[in-house]
């Protein structure tokens, strides 16, 4: 199943210099986006203790980005996952690639065929 959440706002960079106040309202409101995004896409219980996350980053511009940035952009976006499907997400097994292709949004292909038992 595939699930599209919004491209992460620039104060979400672990480059960007911002106020931990500022920081923390960003990170709170990009969680709860993804965490409503992925209640409502209504995925099916891991039927494990882990679960595959195919993660592709579609930047919002030519801008050429790190892949490690753009993870850690969106840890906010996977601890709203990870609340929304019940499954600490220290049990996530991803996959992460940075597409070609301009888009300005992240798509998560939830894989539970490949999930351990």
């Amino acid at each position: 199943m595939i699930v599209v959440y919004p491209w992460m706002c620039k104060e979400l960079n672990p480059n960007a210099r911002v106020h931990w106040a500022t920081l923390a309202k960003k990170k709170k409101m990009y969680k709860e986006a993804c965490y409503l995004l992925t209640k409502e896409a209504k995925l099916p219980k891991v039927n494990g203790d882990r679960a595959h996350l195919e993660i592709t980053f579609y930047k919002p511009n030519r801008i050429r980005r790190d892949l490690d940035n753009c993870l850690a952009s969106f840890k906010a976006g996977l601890d709203g996952i990870s609340q929304a499907i019940g499954l600490d997400d220290s049990r996530f097994l991803l996959a992460i690639d940075v597409a070609d292709e301009i888009g300005g949004f992240v798509k998560v292909n939830f894989n539970y065929e490949r999930v351990s038992k």
